[in-house]
């Protein structure tokens, strides 16, 4: 077998069988493709498409192509994926919090993508708190303490490493069976019994519609299920911030002020709720969503989460006081700055992907892959839609390394919101499951 059979097979609609998949996703971790037989590859995919059996064996040959992780542990293993949204950190609340009902989280994420913010880079706010972390450790951590979020290492699904950097220069990006592919491919390397998934969909999403939401679901649920992973996904809103803040060491404060108490974002512990209760019925460890999402208000509101939450940072080098000092153990920005309404009237639509690149631009995100991350910018205090306000009122805070980066980003969030005289219909947290 070579590449060139492989491609032509897929350029003529003749699909991938398994062994083919298997070739192509060796030849990507060992190089033996070339970057143009992987691009040629990518390309054919995205125009002829692939069966729903095809789409399981490259799944699971790009899995297969690193390390897959084994677990002997006296719970099952389980995971959630988000496809990336603005003021989503649902992962922080919801991996402590499945540790606390019985489940071993070993969450592989991801840095921000985009315009959309990433679980690692939030983390790495943390002093100390080391993502990088080999298999060995991974294990420990996630015995003991129940859960560990880090970084994939290069030994996990290298194949879709490899890939997914030819496909952005290659115009591929939007295939629904490479994004599949690409995202269970090394969520599954995880070893993972049950997982769950969070398609967002709206502005801030990559996902815009409906439409495109509900098949890249389905698309995931399938292909996870024919894998052998009991899953199952919720389309969640993102035409607007799921929290009131957006940036990496701003979310990690939002997150413990919700897990300790102190300021409940009720949207984000909502949704962490519905996503841990599905995670739980797969889990086998409840009898249906409305008992698992009970179990994890639970275990947020009792302060299990939050204390399993503190034992993971000091395990991953973060410090040992965390929970109780977080507000003076996390960066500030030397700047920061309202962003007044220009009118009065209510909030009637929210451009969140604006708001996501307003972060970015601040030094929140990467506009290069070399780029370094200013952990303390971001926007905080983000009102939502419906909210009443007054010409002047403060619509969101800037944080920001500068007073020209400040103007820049006031500018930026002043035009992704929209008001309006009438009161707008509020969209709904969770739109669909699928599974």
């Amino acid at each position: 077998m070579d590449a060139r059979t492989v491609i032509a097979a897929l350029r003529d609609g003749c699909g991938l069988p398994g062994d083919a998949a298997n070739w192509f996703a060796r030849g990507l971790a060992s190089g033996d493709v070339t970057d143009a037989q992987a691009g040629a590859f990518a390309m054919a995919v995205l125009l002829k498409g692939l069966s729903d059996d095809d789409r399981v064996g490259l799944t699971i040959a790009m899995r297969d192509s690193g390390q897959v992780l084994n677990w002997i542990l006296p719970g099952p293993v389980v995971d959630k994926h988000s496809t990336g949204g603005i003021g989503d950190s649902t992962s922080l609340l919801l991996a402590p919090a499945l540790a606390a009902c019985g489940a071993y989280v070993p969450m592989i994420s991801g840095r921000g993508l985009g315009h959309t913010g990433g679980t690692v880079d939030k983390l790495e706010a943390i002093p100390g708190y080391r993502t990088d972390i080999g298999v060995d450790k991974l294990h420990r951590i996630v015995a003991d303490v129940g859960c560990a979020i880090v970084a994939a290492s290069a030994d996990i699904a290298p194949a879709d490493r490899r890939l997914y950097a030819i496909r952005d220069v290659t115009g591929t990006v939007e295939s629904i069976d490479l994004i599949t592919a690409s995202i269970l491919s090394k969520k599954l390397a995880a070893g993972l019994e049950a997982l769950v998934l969070d398609v967002k969909v709206g502005s801030g999403a990559f996902m815009k519609t409906m439409r495109d939401a509900r098949a890249l679901a389905q698309s995931l649920v399938a292909t996870a299920n024919g894998a052998g992973c009991r899953t199952a996904a919720l389309i969640t809103d993102m035409s607007q911030p799921l929290a009131s803040t957006a940036g990496n060491a701003l979310e990690v404060l939002e997150v413990m002020e919700t897990l300790t108490g102190a300021v409940v974002n009720q949207a984000l512990w909502d949704v962490t709720a519905a996503l841990g209760g599905e995670a739980l019925v797969l889990a086998g460890l409840a009898t249906d969503a409305d008992e698992g999402a009970d179990q994890i208000d639970e275990a947020l509101e009792s302060g299990r989460a939050a204390e399993t939450f503190g034992r993971m940072v000091a395990a991953l080098g973060g410090p040992s006081d965390f929970v109780d000092h977080y507000p003076d153990r996390l960066p500030a920005a030397r700047v920061v700055r309202d962003v007044p309404a220009p009118q009065a009237g209510f909030i009637s639509e929210i451009d969140a992907e604006a708001l996501g690149h307003a972060v970015v631009h601040l030094g929140g995100g990467r506009l290069r892959g070399t780029d370094r991350i200013n952990p303390s910018v971001g926007l905080s205090e983000m009102r939502p839609v419906g909210e009443p306000m007054a010409r002047g009122e403060a619509l969101a805070r800037v944080h920001a390394a500068s007073e020209d980066a400040a103007d820049r980003a006031v500018a930026a969030v002043q035009a992704a919101f929209r008001l309006a005289e009438a009161v707008p219909d509020e969209p709904p947290l969770i739109h669909e499951r699928v599974g």
